[in-house]
């Protein structure tokens, strides 16, 4: 279940960039079949903006997109993909060879964890709530798993 919520969440936040333009995420959080990713951002999306995310995130499961897990160096993934592998919580520098999900012109992001192999593999997922916090300048978006 948590490989089908992780990969999730890279199929959100690839939505929330489209969508919102948002390209940094600050925290993320699997808890079963429940997730939330908290991203940057100034302003508090429209109900346009919103549907639009969703629609996308059911857009892209349904395609059953291939995933690839890629072991690389430091550099040669900073070569390839630039700082987008990255989030707002920062690598140590002290790792050197990283593991780098990546969905092909949607989301790439240094990461640790397993994931499905496509996207298909994920099921419906909902999302459940979008909270913006404008003090901290963060949306928060939770999703479900059905």
């Amino acid at each position: 279940m948590e490989a089908r919520t992780h990969t999730a969440l890279h199929v959100v936040k690839g939505a929330i960039y489209r969508v919102l333009g948002a390209k940094w995420s600050t925290s993320a959080a699997v808890d079963g079949g429940h997730g939330r990713i908290a991203v940057e951002l100034s302003r508090r999306p429209t109900d346009e903006e919103e549907a639009e995310i969703s629609r996308l995130v059911d857009q892209k499961i349904s395609e059953n997109a291939p995933i690839e897990v890629l072991e690389m160096t430091r550099r040669d993934a900073e070569a390839r993909f630039g700082d987008l592998i990255y989030d707002k919580f920062p690598l140590p520098e002290s790792i050197q060879t990283l593991r780098v999900f990546h969905l092909p012109g949607w989301n790439v992001n240094a990461c640790n964890k397993t994931h499905t192999r496509t996207t298909g593999e994920i099921g419906k997922v909902t999302l459940s709530k979008m909270r913006f916090r404008g003090g901290k300048g963060v949306l928060e978006v939770s999703f479900d798993l059905a």
